[in-house]
């Protein structure tokens, strides 16, 4: 699953009774699983093609996990925080998306990428100066959280601030880092850091706080923050969650945009759903699709997290529709 810890992870808050999060089939399982009992009907057969759409969750399955900065208490001043949300002000999906194309297809630095951004869509206008300081902003282990580091540096330094982006490694990492003090700015994903710190707090699998609203999550988010010393800025329209593609061929073939229409027109034997082995175990996942929708597939296949055996067998013709994630740069349309 790449270094997307944080997708596991707020699979962990969530598995509790809501049909929410990532994955599919069984641990350790491998190829195509034979087809369903419960699949009933025709089905959609894979069609090949280079373009990939996401269908849109018409019925909110996934939670709200948009791209929000996460800071340290001691140094969420309101000059620090205005600065982010200047980010978050201009950052949404689509443009999200063209930043990973950026880096993962076009081969640019995370650096080169952001400043590109950062420059065309004016993040440092009306930026105040003030008396700054030294900021050390936390990166994940995967290109878009450093793309997002590197926008967080370019707010920060127009504010006045000294900034450095470490790459630290995943949320078990860096996380504790960011309650100590050690690092100050980490960009986040709402739903899952509020699963994360649910989870944490109170052990084993708790019923989760996120929700499909926003607006819901980023309270539960504020709150579980509020306990550990860390303070949450304004979460962007952009997303990076659990989505379903298709082929642009395959959508246009079976008239389907939505998972509802898919899960109408293409329950059936013929239908085969492709992704990493924990899917058909993870409520966000196959089962999601099942109780959500009413989605029944002939079969699955097991691949990976939203990575390249799960693209190529979308565009390969192998898997009718597989999970990757929504602000992939396989979505990005030039």
């Amino acid at each position: 699953m790449r270094a997307r810890t944080r997708l596991a992870i707020g699979a962990i808050g969530a598995v509790a009774g809501a049909a929410l999060l990532t994955g599919c089939g069984d641990a350790g399982s491998s190829g195509t699983d034979a087809p369903q009992s419960s699949a009933s009907g025709a089905g959609c057969a894979p069609v090949a093609g280079k373009q990939l759409i996401a269908l849109q969750d018409d019925k909110k399955l996934q939670n709200s996990d948009n791209v929000i900065p996460a800071v340290n208490s001691k140094a969420a001043n309101p000059q620090l925080l205005a600065a982010l949300d200047k980010v978050s002000a201009v950052l949404d999906t689509p443009k999200l998306i063209q930043l990973n194309k950026a880096v993962n297809e076009d081969r640019k630095t995370a650096k080169v990428a952001a400043e590109e951004f950062a420059s065309a869509n004016n993040v440092t206008a009306g930026i105040a100066k003030g008396s700054g300081g030294d900021i050390v902003v936390g990166a994940a282990n995967f290109a878009e959280s450093q793309i997002l580091g590197e926008l967080y540096r370019i707010a920060l330094t127009a504010a006045g601030y000294q900034v450095k982006v470490q790459q630290i490694g995943n949320r078990e990492l860096y996380e504790p880092a960011l309650e100590k003090g050690e690092i100050q700015v980490v960009p986040e994903y709402a739903a899952t850091m509020a699963e994360f710190l649910n989870t944490k707090a109170k052990g084993g699998t708790p019923p989760p706080i996120s929700s499909p609203d926003i607006n819901t999550t980023v309270t539960a988010l504020k709150a579980e923050g509020g306990k550990v010393g860390i303070t949450f800025g304004t979460p962007a329209a952009a997303q990076d969650q659990n989505a379903f593609a298709v082929t642009q061929e395959f959508a246009d073939k079976y008239g389907v945009r939505t998972l509802s229409e898919f899960a109408a027109k293409c329950s059936g034997s013929a239908t085969v759903l492709g992704g990493p082995p924990e899917c058909e175990q993870r409520a966000f996942c196959k089962p999601g699709l099942e109780k959500t929708y009413g989605l029944k597939v002939g079969s699955f296949s097991s691949l990976d997290q939203g990575g390249p055996l799960t693209k190529s067998g979308l565009r390969d013709g192998t898997i009718s529709v597989g999970l990757i994630f929504s602000s992939d740069g396989a979505f990005a349309t030039s």
